[in-house]
């Protein structure tokens, strides 16, 4: 999926998240409180305002993580950028609305409907009038033909990404007349809405070759409020400018740059005034928010920040502190026999403090011009657990570590400190708010350690049992390390490193005085999910808490037999065949991950506490994905998964049965937890193939109940949106489920928020 909207599907699942309308559509009626779907957890952000306050002219420069490899939605290597680029200058004839549901889009589309049932599916497309592509030829028939015979998987010539849904087209034929498009499918298919966003022109789809490289690196044939002018990959940038035959509201900005910014790199492009507009990361969002903070009206002094504390910019030392004060403070210091070269370095260091405080105060400044908007993505972060082998292999056990886990406390640990909603999600499938959407957490269960530890003795996995170590040391239970991941480091030398959560840890390096007690928690007990101070928050290392799970117990804690433990203590750990489950937990070690790693640690404190333990192993970025979690090196993982406005269609390759290839090996497609029911599948065929919304709608959430059963992956939380942007910026920011409407955005005119609208530079 895309990052926003309902975008170019070849992206909106080719790939999963590591660390992602402008104006608002009219409110539907409110859901009643019988219909699950419920609502959006969050509303956009996007400083919505009416074109006639928006200032035509101007560029906005905003920041992208890639320039992309391809410009062709449909192929393989497509990113969050080709969705971005598709968006402004392709047509889509169905929009993703604020509660993530497809509406049609007038400008490209009058009417679209299923005419005929019997003896096959008939949808008829009636076009806008006044659609037209750059070159001036009408959309017709022609491009919707050639995008289908491009995708239906038919001609292997096409390097095509997926084909879901024009696998079920027969045929492709003019209407009435040249404003009618009658496609005519061979199967039903319920998400036919999903089909032909964005439309490509038959010069782009029309042969192998074009398709094949044609649209790489730039489109020649645009139809959409704005056109490529160029990808600039020195520059590390794309350029969009106005379309000058486009129909509809003509844009109010002259010109968008979409620059490649890496994430860690955002605030000092902000600082130094090259970014408009760029998602960012908590610790940036804060600063922004800092720079915001209220001062005195009089002198301009920062007043106490947003926690608390003094606002950016606020001096730590007590009076003046120009040159004239430092000579005065040497001269002090020798007419009374002060150490001179002691009074000089009191000189330097206040200097030193002097100039910091002024590069903060120049830092702070170039910052109060911008905002944070917040929302939550369409897409949400889950636990997943890989059940080709290994422990994890057993159902049971499986459930047991789903069971343990506290969702809630996980939600609240990611998305309470930024004041955003948090409540777990309760569905693979789709989001509060969207159709699809029912908590269907119940088929597992509620969190329940007492549960979570008798499936775990089903299984055979006994508490406090004898563990053996074999001739090579071997000591747990988990996923095999390939050759090259031995003790958690990879050949390249880019590992982080391994700690193992619940084993014993040197003196003095795992957080514990050589007392065996905890730095940071005292003597006393702690509650599941509670924030420690052995957390690194820079790094996002978890120190070890203290707690000793090797058999013979914690040194100095003891207590007769029979004693209850204390809430929140931890289990004694489990073992089975001499082994103890241990298992292997793999995430990304890049400056972006730092909240992945915080709940790691969280869920490693929540099964440790009914005796699992936990192998962190970080990895670089660039690999944790195709290394590890695509080839299925890991036991536990956690990633993203946009939200699909057609969950039938696109969730289906996640949650389908591996089956075998011809050479021997599981064609896993994209469910990389490799767990898989028949029923499942069944199931999405079933909703992908009856037209009956309602009928469909009840499938779906059969099928996710169902997953739940299986436990291969658990939904946590809808991922935090956060983006700065320039405080005069209007239509655009956190978008939440809507599509960006680019011909909307722009910079307010002069006066339309009084001083606030010409505090920005001009464009």
């Amino acid at each position: 999926m895309s990052h926003v909207g309902v975008g170019p599907r070849a992206v909106m699942r080719s790939v999963a998240f590591l660390t992602a309308g402008v104006l608002a559509v009219p409110a539907l009626a409110g859901c009643s409180s019988e219909d699950p779907s419920g609502k959006p957890l969050a509303a956009q952000d996007v400083a919505a305002a009416a074109r006639a306050r928006v200032a035509d002219g101007g560029t906005l420069r905003w920041a992208v993580d890639s320039v992309p490899d391809t410009l062709n939605a449909f192929q393989s290597d497509a990113d969050a950028t080709t969705a971005r680029v598709a968006q402004a200058v392709l047509p889509s004839l169905y929009r993703m609305d604020e509660r993530g549901r497809p509406v049609r889009n007038p400008d490209y589309l009058e009417s679209a409907k299923v005419v005929e049932t019997e003896p096959k599916q008939v949808v008829v497309y009636k076009l806008n009038q006044q659609a037209v592509w750059s070159d001036g030829r009408e959309i017709g028939a022609a491009d919707f033909a050639a995008q289908w015979r491009a995708l239906s998987g038919k001609d292997t010539a096409y390097w095509t990404a997926r084909n879901a849904g024009y696998d079920r087209i027969e045929k492709i034929e003019r209407g009435a007349n040249d404003l009618e498009v009658k496609v005519t499918f061979d199967r039903p298919y319920a998400d036919w809405k999903s089909l032909f966003t964005p439309l490509y022109p038959k010069e782009v789809t029309g042969t192998p070759d074009a398709f094949n490289d044609g649209a790489r690196r730039g489109i020649e044939v645009t139809a959409g409020p704005f056109t490529v002018k160029k990808v600039d990959t020195k520059a590390d940038e794309v350029v969009l400018t106005g379309n000058p035959r486009w129909w509809g509201e003509p844009a109010k900005l002259d010109k968008i740059v979409l620059r490649a910014v890496p994430r860690d790199e955002r605030v000092s492009e902000l600082v130094a005034g090259e970014l408009d507009l760029a998602e960012i990361d908590p610790d940036t969002a804060e600063q922004v928010a800092r720079a915001a903070a209220p001062r005195d009206a009089g002198t301009g002094t920062p007043l106490m920040g947003p926690d608390g504390t003094p606002a950016p910019g606020a001096s730590a030392l007590p009076g003046p502190q120009g040159g004239s004060a430092a000579r005065a403070l040497r001269s002090w210091a020798i007419a009374n026999g002060s150490d001179e070269e002691a009074a000089e370095e009191e000189i330097l260091a206040r200097e030193k403090r002097r100039k910091a405080e002024a590069k903060a105060e120049r830092r702070r400044k170039a910052l109060s011009g911008f905002e944070v908007r917040k929302s939550l993505e369409p897409a949400y972060t889950q636990l997943a657990l890989n059940g080709a082998e290994g422990p994890l292999a057993d159902e049971r056990v499986r459930r047991a570590v789903a069971r343990a886990l506290d969702r809630e406390k996980l939600a609240e640990a990611v998305l309470k400190p930024l004041g955003l909603p948090a409540e777990p999600v309760g569905s693979h499938l789709a989001l509060s708010g969207q159709p699809a959407y029912a908590d269907g957490s119940g088929a597992l269960g509620e969190q329940d350690a007492k549960e979570a530890r008798a499936l775990l003795a089903d299984a055979g996995w006994v508490p406090g049992g004898p563990v053996k170590k074999s001739e090579d040391g071997e000591k747990a239970a988990g996923a095999e390390k390939s050759e090259d991941d031995e003790d958690g480091k990879k050949s390249d030398g880019g590992d982080e490193g391994t700690y193992i959560v619940g084993e014993d840890g040197k003196d003095g390096e795992d957080g514990r005085d050589t007392d065996g007690k905890n730095k940071d928690d005292g003597e006393g007990g702690r509650e599941e999910g509670e924030d420690t101070g052995g957390t690194d928050q820079e790094s996002g290392e978890k120190h070890s808490s203290g707690k000793n799970t090797a058999q013979g117990g914690v040194p100095g804690a003891y207590a007769p037999k029979g004693t209850a433990a204390p809430a929140g203590a931890a289990a004694a750990p489990v073992a089975k065949d001499g082994k103890a489950l241990t298992l292997r937990f793999v995430l990304p070690s890049g400056p972006g991950s730092q909240a992945l790693r915080t709940v790691a640690d969280r869920i490693s404190d929540m099964l440790e506490k009914i005796g699992i333990g936990t192998e962190i192993t970080k990895v670089p970025d660039e690999s944790y994905f195709k290394d590890h979690v695509a080839s299925g090196e890991y036991d536990l993982a956690l990633y993203s998964w946009p939200a699909s406005a057609f969950p039938a269609t696109d969730a289906r390759p996640i949650y389908a049965k591996p089956v075998p290839a011809a050479d021997g090996s599981l064609n896993v497609a994209q469910n990389y937890t490799r767990v898989g029911t028949d029923q499942v599948d069944q199931l999405f065929d079933q909703a992908m193939g009856t037209l009956d919304e309602g009928k469909a709608r009840d499938l779906l959430r059969k099928a996710d109940s169902r997953i739940w059963a299986a436990a291969g992956s658990v939904p946590l939380y809808q991922r935090p949106q956060l983006v700065a942007a320039r405080e005069n910026l209007a239509n655009a920011g956190a978008f939440g489920f809507e599509t960006p409407v680019y011909e909307d955005m722009g910079f307010l005119k002069k006066g339309a928020r009084g001083a606030e609208a010409s505090a920005s530079p001009a464009r």
